[in-house]
């Protein structure tokens, strides 16, 4: 059984944040410090341009006050040739601070979507049931580029933009602190017309990231389930649904369009009010020869390059609240505590090998379990008040959600190499999540799993799953070639993968593909038949020669002649190993040396196939329903002749069997 998937939307899309959080800048500034040398680098080529920006404006006060009235034509050209020398020094030093913030920018952004993939792959797969792939991939993409943002254009820049700001306004005052306040007039209204951009920016950004994250939800799930969508005709209906979130993603860009559109020409309004009050001023100071015609026309300069930074850093304060909302949830994510266990070992090779020399023996004793409940429930707390004290315990998809829902109540079971076990009941009676937890995907609410006498939560992962092979119904395999997707772990030899494949019948399969063993598959395997993805993937368990082999209806979709050369090539690779199967159909473990018949989570019966057969219980039933005989009668007659425990059972899957209608609770007694 798997864990119900959510996929209503996250509170952390919602939330946006503080504009400026000290703590978050701290852990930001850590994946800065390798680039120092960058930052220092672009904080001097912004100061050489801050500062060349003060020289244009005095050498044009230069010439119209010195050089125009003597009439002197080489200071002219001097002035020419020393102002065209500075225009190259301006594109030298906006060249080197594009360059430097934007290698710094690149290179934090390459950090942090190496830290998030890899805390991605630690995670418990609890995580994943509760996130959709659409948002945890904005996390790494569109969240870290509003953070190459922060510093290609945001932080840096920004510096620099408020030493211009200081450095022409000392100089305007410096030069006439008359002309100064009158241009400085209008910076109240420049203020406060920031703010109120800001704060409307501010809104308009949550609302893009939030709907943001949920349209690549919504089509990271669709492009998934495309076969379903087709299959059932909903390409109309699904269209509408993303036409709703993709109209909704364009009004949020829309408003914040709507808010820049007013919030430039508002700012452009001011600038040209503060250019005319400072030509009033100047023409009565010049009219009384207070001031000088090029004192006047450096000011005109001097206002222009002042409301210019000004301006900007009302953009770079919007960039930094953006991600600062993105550093929130990236360092959310980056926070998430990984599944237990999942360092790597230093002696991880040795162990193995120990495990792998000594058999694995597998113990459940009374284990329970339920999705979505908390990890680590108090070993004095019983299952029947834990279920009480937590009635809001959702029901499996489409059952009652009535108390708790425990998927599997005090499951005990013991198999040890050389043997095999069978797992045998309805769709969601908890078979597969009895792997899962085996697997350490999930962790037990009580109970315990011993592997060879050592609670598993105190065996490494890595060492736990280097020893298990692992055959799903659902195979996936990765975009790539055919001998990369079984070579999973590199020690594995081009002969022992060979052997491998050919042990299987996959060898087969490859020589039939375009490339042989360098064919590369599509996304999930694509270019093979879901069949020939089995056998692929029983050539990847056997290849890896595991001391634990774990069967999930592992031959659900291969055809009758290519099952029983599997069964040939499994039943010598179970000698001497572990073994634990998930069966639908019954002639797949009628050998097994145990089988247990699961019902709610419960073990209901155990014993090999005859003795099973012989009790006359639920594994009886579904036998009979398998063969197509009818139920016994209260006396044990059939009506219609004996029933031989040691027949061959008919190759029917029970899942899949139109007859396959369980016995009520009921009718179980």
């Amino acid at each position: 059984m798997a864990a119900p998937a959510k996929t209503t939307a996250s509170p952390d899309d919602e939330a946006l944040g503080k504009a400026y959080d000290a703590r978050l800048v701290q852990r930001l500034l850590a994946y800065v410090r390798p680039y120092r040398p960058l930052v220092v680098a672009a904080l001097a080529c912004i100061m050489i341009q801050s500062g060349m920006q003060l020289v244009g404006p005095l050498l044009t006060r230069w010439v119209i006050d010195q050089a125009l009235p003597a009439r002197d034509v080489g200071l002219v050209v001097q002035v020419a040739v020393l102002y065209a020398a500075l225009l190259v020094a301006q594109f030298g030093a906006a060249f080197g601070e594009n360059l430097f913030t934007s290698l710094l920018g690149q290179r934090v952004m390459r950090d942090l979507r190496r830290e998030l993939f890899a805390r991605l792959q630690h995670l418990p797969v609890s995580f994943f049931d509760r996130n959709p792939v659409g948002r945890l991939v904005t996390r790494v993409t569109s969240d870290v580029e509003a953070l190459n943002e922060l510093f290609t254009s945001g932080v840096v820049a920004g510096v620099g933009d408020l030493f211009t700001l200081i450095a022409i306004g000392v100089v305007m005052v410096v030069v006439d602190w008359q002309l100064a306040m009158a241009a400085f007039v209008v910076i109240p209204l420049v203020l406060i017309a920031s703010r109120v951009f800001q704060n409307a920016v501010r809104t308009s950004y949550r609302d893009i990231r939030t709907r943001l994250a949920r349209l690549n939800a919504f089509i990271g799930e669709r492009i998934g389930g495309m076969r379903i969508v087709q299959l059932f005709g909903r390409e109309a209906h699904e269209l509408r649904r993303f036409d709703v979130l993709n109209q909704s993603h364009l009004d949020a860009h829309l408003k914040s369009i709507t808010v820049y559109a007013l919030y430039f020409p508002v700012i452009e309004f001011l600038t040209t009010f503060a250019l005319a009050s400072l030509l009033v001023t100047a023409g009565f100071r010049v009219g009384s020869s207070a001031i000088t015609v090029g004192t006047v026309a450096a000011f005109l300069q001097l206002v222009r390059r002042f409301f210019q930074p000004l301006q900007d850093l009302s953009e770079k304060y919007n960039i930094l609240q953006g991600a600062m909302a993105a550093s929130e949830r990236i360092f959310g994510l980056l926070d998430t505590p990984e599944a237990a266990g999942v360092t790597t070992t230093p002696d991880r090779d040795a162990r193995v090998e120990a495990l792998r020399s000594a058999g694995v023996t597998v113990v459940f004793e009374d284990v329970w379990f339920a999705y979505d409940l908390e990890q680590g429930v108090s070993e004095d707390l019983s299952p029947a008040s834990y279920t009480a004290a937590h009635a809001l315990v959702p029901a499996a998809a489409g059952g009652e959600a009535t108390g708790g829902r425990w998927v599997l109540k005090g499951v005990s079971f013991r198999v040890a190499p050389g043997e095999e076990i069978a797992l045998v009941g309805h769709t969601g009676a908890g078979k597969t999540t009895i792997v899962n937890l085996l697997l350490r995907f999930y962790e037990p609410q009580r109970g315990r799993i011993l592997v060879n006498g050592v609670d598993i939560r105190e065996l490494p992962v890595d060492v736990l799953r280097a020893v298990v092979g692992y055959v799903q119904q659902d195979i996936f395999l990765f975009a790539g070639d055919v001998a990369g997707n079984l070579r999973l772990d590199a020690a594995i030899d081009d002969a022992t993968l060979a052997a491998a494949a050919a042990r299987v019948g996959a060898d087969r399969v490859i020589e039939r593909l375009p490339g042989g063993w360098h064919h590369e598959l599509a996304e999930r395997g694509g270019g093979v038949s879901v069949g020939e993805r089995q056998l692929l993937a029983f050539a990847r368990a056997v290849a890896a020669d595991p001391a634990l082999l774990i069967l999930d209806e592992a031959t659900s979709a291969v055809d009758s002649h290519i099952e029983a050369e599997i069964q040939r090539a499994v039943s010598a690779l179970m000698r001497g190993r572990t073994t634990i199967a998930i069966a639908h159909r019954l002639s797949t473990i009628i050998d097994a040396d145990e089988i247990l018949v699961l019902h709610h989570g419960e073990v209901l019966e155990r014993g090999t196939h005859r003795e099973l057969l012989a009790h006359q219980g639920l594994y009886d039933r579904l036998f009979r329903l398998q063969v197509g005989e009818p139920e016994r009668d209260a006396s044990g007659d059939n009506g219609s002749r004996p029933s031989d425990p040691a027949a061959p059972v008919q190759d029917t899957d029970l899942s899949a069997s139109p007859a396959t209608r369980l016995p009520t609770d009921a009718a179980l007694g």
